[in-house]
């Protein structure tokens, strides 16, 4: 209902006129800064619809004046970023192992590098950050199968284990399962001996039976008198307590891994396409996950 405009009591503004039930509309106008801001932002909008791509068409769009395009701007960023890395890059190439550590500038590309590097390719067994899973390796430890040295870990990561590489690294636990070798009995003597190791045995006399058996069936050849390993043939330190196929019953878990031994493959990343200047990013990532020997 349109009545009469009006000053309002309370607020001391004029009505518009309007009035719906017993409602008056107050007229009170925008600020002036507001309004020339609203006029400003819709001469910009115009402005910039006519300098840059905006309106679609039926058979493209507006490509503006200015000739600008957001994929243009990302090639040049990406250009800039290669000819950065490139002088990274070119050392990489040239430095050894040793160097690319020592050049804290270098070390720092490297370690960026092998970490893009090893989320891309390696964290699908070895975890994120290297953390290692059921039947594959925690590399964020200081426990190496192959040795923990920046050669060692290269060239575990350039030939890979028990592939058809002729380089990778070969190594087989025979199977003492089945009766032939030995049966239940002296393989729970066994298991309970190699639990001590790692003072983890919860049956000292059995420990005690197991010994002898370890002793007398070859596995001091491997994996040492004490059990420490052998990184020259991949054998596991069995003193460390670091399990690589770990389970709530660990025995159970010796056992099974002595009578039918799980034989794990790793590929060669060289024959993967990784080239010399990435497979050193990633060693130097890798060792420094878990301090390196």
């Amino acid at each position: 209902m349109a009545t009469k405009a009006e000053k309002d009591s309370v607020s001391g503004q004029f009505t518009t006129g309007h009035e719906w039930d017993g409602i008056k509309e107050l007229n009170t106008p925008l600020p002036r800064w507001w309004v020339w801001i609203f006029f400003i932002t819709i001469a910009w909008a115009v402005v910039y619809c006519i300098l840059y791509p905006s309106w679609p068409g039926i058979n493209g769009y507006w490509a503006g004046t200015k000739g600008y395009h957001s994929r243009t701007e990302v090639a040049q960023e990406l250009e800039q970023a290669k000819a950065a890395k490139a002088v990274y890059l070119s050392k990489l190439k040239d430095a050894s192992l040793d160097d690319i550590v020592k050049d804290k500038d270098l070390l720092n590309f490297a370690l960026a590098g092998g970490r893009s590097v090893f989320n891309e390719n390696c964290a699908a067994c070895h975890g994120f950050g290297g953390v290692g899973a059921y039947g594959f390796p925690n590399l964020a430890d200081d426990v190496w199968l192959w040795g923990g040295s920046l050669d060692d870990v290269r060239t575990t990561i350039s030939f890979g284990i028990r592939n058809s590489n002729p380089n990778s690294r070969q190594s087989e636990m025979p199977a003492y399962g089945g009766g032939d070798v030995l049966n239940d009995a002296q393989l729970n003597d066994l298991a309970e001996y190699v639990l001590s190791l790692s003072k983890s045995s919860k049956d000292a006399v059995a420990a005690a039976r197991g010994q002898a058996i370890f002793a007398n069936n070859g596995c001091t050849t491997c994996h040492g008198e004490a059990g420490e390993g052998n990184q020259a043939v991949g054998a596991p330190a069995l003193s460390a307590g670091v399990w690589l196929y770990k389970e709530k019953d660990q025995k159970a878990a010796i056992i099974s891994q002595v009578k039918a031994p799980k034989q794990g493959v790793m590929p060669s990343w060289a024959d993967r396409g990784l080239d010399d200047a990435t497979i050193k990013e990633l060693t130097v990532y890798v060792h420094s996950l878990g301090g390196g020997k």
